[in-house]
């Protein structure tokens, strides 16, 4: 039989009995004291069995999914530390890359502009060997048109001092013996 059906039972002969005469004060009757600790014994048992157990269940599961987040996060603290670490590694060696990228650079540089300097620098040489060596071709043909004019003026002058007419040829020939006494000598050129 069922324990509910039995208690309920129980209350209703108990109600449809006669009142009895009993003494005015306190008493106990056992009776519904047995009900009352069945009853809630009865109701203990299927709160327990609706209740206290889906809640543990579910209370396991929850303490199940928290200790698994928490040792999710600290895996995640230290692969977050080791990604910190070869970060800090990468960038160093990036560092050391970029410092050594310069360095090759300034040195590529420096040598660049030595060799553009030696360059200038051979450009300025020969452009002045160049200009030398016009100044000293026009020195030359401005001293042969001196000396033409030179020994033409010398010439018209002999011709008057002597008195006669000296043929061309003649004439050159005396000039250029004088130059070239005048050359060897060394009292031309006195610049």
């Amino acid at each position: 039989m069922n324990p509910l059906v039995a208690v309920a039972a129980a209350t209703a002969t108990a109600a449809a009995a006669p009142p009895t005469e009993q003494a005015a004060g306190l008493s106990i009757n056992f009776f519904w004291v047995i009900v009352a600790a069945l009853n809630f014994l009865l109701f203990l048992a299927i709160i327990w069995r609706f209740g206290f157990d889906p809640i543990a269940k579910i209370l396991a599961q929850r303490k199940a999914r928290i200790d698994q987040g928490l040792a999710d996060a600290e895996q995640a603290r230290k692969d977050r530390d080791t990604g910190v670490a070869e970060r800090d590694r990468v960038v160093a060696e990036a560092r050391r890359e970029a410092n050594t990228l310069i360095a090759t650079a300034q040195k590529s540089g420096q040598e660049l502009c030595d060799a553009d300097i030696a360059a200038t620098r051979e450009e300025l040489a020969r452009l002045h060997e160049r200009a030398t060596a016009d100044i000293q071709a026009e020195r030359d043909r401005a001293l042969a048109d001196l000396r033409a004019q030179v020994a033409d003026l010398a010439l018209a002058v002999a011709g008057k001092l002597v008195g006669e007419t000296m043929t061309g040829a003649r004439q050159r020939r005396l000039v250029e013996e004088y130059l070239h006494d005048r050359d060897a000598t060394g009292e031309g050129r006195k610049n």
